[in-house]
């Protein structure tokens, strides 16, 4: 049996984690035949027994590669994980948000050897995004976002059929994306600026919100999604690529002093020359939940990934939405949605291309066929493997201590300071730390 090692990083601010954080990082423990340790490295160290342990695969997730949004505690972290990088076995990083600070992310993958990297961004942007990266030596491939579990289907069905009527003609959430991720970015608002400006007019009811205190989790959002009948989208993704965070720290700290400033004095002060270095674009789990739930999804026309097809799978809204109203009259047709729902239903559901055993396949074929040097004591592995499952759930425990402590703070920091100066305050603080 093969042994996986999972170092990930997970303290909050929301607790419960979004289904679709759980379902990727418990893929490996689901879908492997294999012994899996998970270190989250937010609330422990890395246990000296691991070097007791032929460990055929190390996987940096996505949380823990995320830490990088902070450069000071992303270089604590790899202090603290040093040990890992000389245990033998493949070495494998999950990234994503792959248009920031991707020269940290970088020096990573050089100083810990990793041998793959599984990237979200079309292979077109990886000689911008890997530059410092040996590509003769490191392999990588492209992936989704996230993926389907089987739990997560039955669920979002159950809901459904629990729910009924759709009550909710056309439904959205998401954050307020930021100015320093370019114009892609700047869809998501605009989105729904503009269905909630149209769309009652029409006579179509509404739930649209791109406030922070709307967010769905957890069943909330599955409960939302199988309320309505269609939901409106772009693709994730940025149009700049942020190479030392250096584009964001200056936008922060402009827009701390200009409160109200618009985008496009903003771009012409901070990243005008930055716009469209990078064409970073994804399809997101909101799409594939979307199918599972039968939603008829509107999204800006785009590529995702391959998956979706434009008037098949999705009614495509063009970019500048001068067919808003085309698409408005289509969304009167019943039969056009059903028919819309269940093509992609069939095609993306049904199909079991996108679940997460095959993206756990799809990492598993990283590993040579012989695997491991095996070593005497199979038993005692067993016993470490009962231990290292323990200590995780253990730490779980401590994460939803921490997380509610964590976002009661930043509420309390917002409170007091505008969320631009709160950031630019803590920005300074670390450049000034790192000087």
């Amino acid at each position: 049996m093969q042994n996986i090692l999972v170092i990930y990083h997970y303290a909050g601010p929301e607790y419960p984690p979004r289904n679709s954080v759980l379902d990727h990082l418990y893929a490996l423990e689901r879908y492997a035949e294999a012994r899996c340790f998970y270190v989250n490295i937010a609330v422990r160290r890395v246990p000296r027994y691991i070097w007791q342990i032929p460990f055929d695969l190390i996987v940096f997730h996505t949380s823990f590669l995320a830490s990088r949004w902070n450069p000071l505690k992303f270089r604590r972290l790899i202090r603290k994980i040093s040990v890992v990088k000389d245990l033998p076995g493949v070495k494998i990083a999950l990234p994503q948000d792959e248009f920031i600070y991707t020269t940290l992310l970088c020096d990573f993958i050089n100083e810990f050897r990793i041998d793959n990297i599984f990237s979200v961004a079309s292979p077109s942007e990886w000689p911008k995004i890997y530059a410092q990266v040996d590509r003769d030596r490191v392999s990588i491939d492209r992936i989704l976002t996230a993926y389907l579990d089987g739990a997560t289907i039955d669920r979002i069905r159950f809901l459904e059929a629990r729910t009924g009527r759709r009550t909710v003609d056309i439904g959205y959430r998401a954050w307020r994306p930021a100015p320093w991720l370019g114009r892609h970015a700047l869809l998501k608002r605009r989105v729904a600026e503009v269905f909630q400006q149209r769309a009652p007019a029409k006579g179509f009811s509404t739930n649209i919100s791109t406030a922070e205190g709307d967010t769905l989790l957890g069943d909330a959002w599955y409960e939302f999604l199988v309320s309505c009948r269609y939901t409106i989208g772009v693709e994730a993704g940025a149009s700049i690529l942020d190479s030392d965070g250096s584009i964001k720290r200056r936008t922060e700290i402009y827009m701390a002093r200009n409160p109200r400033a618009s985008f496009a004095e903003i771009e012409r002060q901070c990243f005008s020359d930055h716009e469209g270095s990078l064409q970073l674009r994804t399809l997101g789990p909101r799409n594939l939940e979307a199918a599972v739930a039968k939603t008829c999804q509107i999204l800006v026309d785009g590529d995702y990934n391959g998956v979706l097809v434009p008037d098949e799978h999705y009614i495509a809204l063009r970019p500048d939405f001068s067919n808003i109203d085309e698409v408005l009259e289509l969304l009167k047709c019943e039969d056009l949605r059903q028919a819309m729902v269940d093509k992609a239903y069939v095609d993306i559901v049904a199909s079991g291309r996108y679940t997460y055993r095959r993206f756990v396949e799809a990492l598993l074929n990283r590993v040579p066929a012989g695997g491991a040097p095996r070593v005497r004591g199979g038993t005692s592995i067993n016993v470490l493997h009962g231990r290292a499952r323990v200590a995780d759930r253990r730490s779980w425990r401590a994460v939803a201590v921490i997380a509610p402590a964590r976002a009661a703070f930043r509420r309390a920091a917002v409170g007091i300071l505008s969320e631009a100066r709160a950031r630019a305050v803590i920005n300074w603080i670390r450049d000034f730390g790192r000087r």
